[in-house]
């Protein structure tokens, strides 16, 4: 489930085949993986593992882990009593420590084993990408992932100890490990190369305490407004747990241990520290009321009077609060960290209901097939039914041409059978014999006014080398179409472009003027070398025919 890792393998593999290797269906294949990933960031919900710092102290282990502490990613779900038996059955003879401090070189120079094993957290390293306030969902892997920095909190008791209140004097000593590399890696436990630690004073972890509960509210607000089939249980313990401290007491505690005044003068220089915490406190009201807001939305019957003692204890905390620390409004932080589209955006996507006037950046966007409006037009609305307009046109224009080509048919047929009747007169008054299979060839005289038609209708000969030509008559009514006349190997063009050259319709003569007689049996068809020399009715000898 390391998506983010394969998103980064598939860019590499997407830029060979794409500039490399020219494999576009792998591309495809490839790019609709990264999609599934990338939608599986946002909706999927991980597990999140812990680490657990394991030293090994003593002569009787291996010198590669003599004395040495590394860092150990655990299974899913995995605890630490679990990772601890998984991890002693492979040395039966050590010894479980029960401290978490450093062991003293008694212990390190011992011929024994010794193993030590507690739980660490992981440091949040974001990328140097992410430099504005992101989605949790997005974070989250992050918090476990490609992390190389570790700590480990262990609460230390200085001055006297106050009874009422353990905060006080409660500091914070924390170790940090770095490790060798980045973890989960090759291997999913590393060697500690370095270790350093620092105290935490009672004031900076009641800070880093305010400051993790806001984050908590926050991103369990989140992912609810992302995916509203969520349980209501773990909101309900958390905010219930916040609004009615009935053990912990809240921020109470530390109202009474840092904001008194004695505290105050004994420590002038925590003045800055002070107003955050009371930055923090006030914060966390307009959190919590967007969290109960949704609980109320998602509370059955049965929770009904446990959700209204919940508000009310809310009601209270809020007064108090803003009485003391003032209001805070995170609406906008909220909107945007919604993860849902901009307003702007959501906006062009719609379609308007009423006369409000839409930009041509949204017309553009809502339809690239129309027309932009120009960026003077006022009051231009884009109707929803502009799709069946834009159809209505079309469909008018297809009708036209469908009335165009109809009549096209109609004249077409017409001419067909009228060359026909002429084609079947000239055939009867020849004694040529044909063959149901030869062929003919129409050509015709085309005016200026008419469609233009195909030049020739050719049929191939199937029994017979021969092949004839008919002209057909000229416009007028009165002349008779010229003789069939058989040739040896004749081809045909049409007549049309001589007639037509330079000449009007009224100028075409009754009968074309003959060509010279050609050397060769060339491409001239539909004519005689002379009139006289071949009659309509006489076929050529067989000797005189040249093959093709």
């Amino acid at each position: 489930q390391m998506w983010e890792e394969a998103i980064a393998l598939g860019k590499e593999l997407a830029e060979q085949y794409e500039n490399e290797m020219f494999d576009y269906e792998q591309l495809s294949e490839l790019l609709r993986k990264q999609a599934q990933f990338y939608e599986n960031i946002v909706k999927v919900i991980r597990p999140k593992p812990d680490y657990f710092a394991v030293g090994y102290y003593g002569q009787g282990f291996p010198t590669f882990i003599r004395n040495k502490v590394f860092i150990y990613r655990g299974k899913e779900y995995e605890r630490r009593e679990d990772f601890e038996a998984r991890l002693l059955t492979q040395f039966p003879n050590a010894e479980k420590m029960k401290t978490t401090s450093p062991p003293g070189d008694d212990i390190k120079n011992s011929s024994g084993q010794y193993i030590q094993c507690f739980t660490v957290k992981p440091k949040l390293d974001l990328p140097s990408k992410f430099h504005r306030p992101v989605s949790e969902q997005i974070v989250s892997f992050y918090r476990v992932n490609e992390v190389q920095r570790f700590e480990y909190s262990r609460p230390v008791r200085k001055g006297e100890k106050n009874p009422d209140n353990e905060f006080a004097n409660m500091w914070i000593e924390r170790t940090i490990y770095v490790t060798a590399y980045k973890l989960p890696g090759i291997l999913r436990w590393f060697e500690v190369k370095s270790v350093f630690m620092m105290e935490i004073s009672p004031l900076e972890n009641a800070i880093e305490t305010m400051q993790l509960t806001n984050d908590k509210i926050n991103n369990m607000v989140q992912q609810h407004l992302n995916d509203p089939n969520l349980p209501i249980n773990p909101l309900s313990m958390l905010l219930n747990g916040i609004v009615d401290p009935a053990v912990m007491g809240g921020f109470t505690n530390y109202e009474k241990a840092f904001f008194t005044e004695k505290y105050i003068h004994e420590h002038p220089e925590d003045h800055d520290k002070i107003e955050k915490l009371k930055d923090l406190i006030a914060w966390q009201i307009p959190f919590l009321a967007e969290g109960i807001r949704i609980h109320g939305e998602k509370v059955t019957e049965a929770l009904r009077p446990f959700h209204e003692r919940m508000e009310a204890c809310f009601r209270q905390l809020k007064d108090k609060v803003e009485k003391q620390y003032g209001a805070r409004a995170v609406i906008s932080s909220l909107d945007d960290r919604r993860g849902s589209r901009p307003r702007s955006m959501v906006r062009s996507f719609t379609m308007p209901s009423s006369s409000r006037p839409l930009s041509v950046a949204s017309v553009s966007s809502l339809s690239s097939d129309s027309t932009p409006s120009r960026p003077g037009s006022d009051g231009f609305v884009l109707e929803p039914l502009l799709p069946k307009k834009m159809h209505s046109r079309s469909q008018d224009k297809l009708d036209k041409d469908d009335l165009d080509k109809d009549k096209k048919e109609k004249k077409k047929e017409k001419r067909n059978s009228k060359h026909q009747e002429i084609f079947d007169k000239e055939f009867k008054s020849t004694d040529i014999s044909l063959q149901q299979s030869e062929a003919v060839i129409l050509s015709e005289t085309i005016s200026p006014l008419r469609p233009q038609r195909p030049k020739s209708q050719v049929i191939n000969v199937m029994t017979s080398e021969r092949r004839f030509s008919v002209s057909p008559s000229p416009p007028s009514s009165q002349m008779t179409p010229p003789p069939i006349t058989p040739r040896t190997k004749l081809t045909f063009s049409m007549q049309s472009n001589l007639e037509l050259n330079g000449m009007s319709s009224s100028e075409i003569p009754d009968v074309p003027p003959p060509l010279p007689l050609k050397g060769s049996m060339a491409d001239y068809g539909n004519l005689m070398e002379s009139q006289d020399l071949i009659s309509p009715t006489t076929s050529p000898p067989a000797h005189q025919r040249v093959s093709p």
